[in-house]
């Protein structure tokens, strides 16, 4: 019989949570940063506009 191998890590908090909801249906989304990362999440979140810009995209902001 094969041995099963378990997950040894410790389940970790999510970093970040967000919940939209969409009609009826709430999407729930877990974010997880790396442990030994230097970037915040300013950081992260002024490369994701930087490439929307550089892809000519606009900013939607919600109401």
């Amino acid at each position: 019989m094969a041995e099963n191998k378990q997950n040894t890590t410790p389940e970790r908090c999510p970093d970040c949570v967000t919940e939209i909801r969409m009609g009826n249906t709430v999407l729930v989304v877990s974010g997880f940063f790396k442990k030994d990362t230097t970037d915040t999440a300013a950081d992260k979140m002024m490369k994701v506009l930087e490439a929307e810009a550089a892809a000519g995209h606009k900013a939607q902001l919600s109401p």
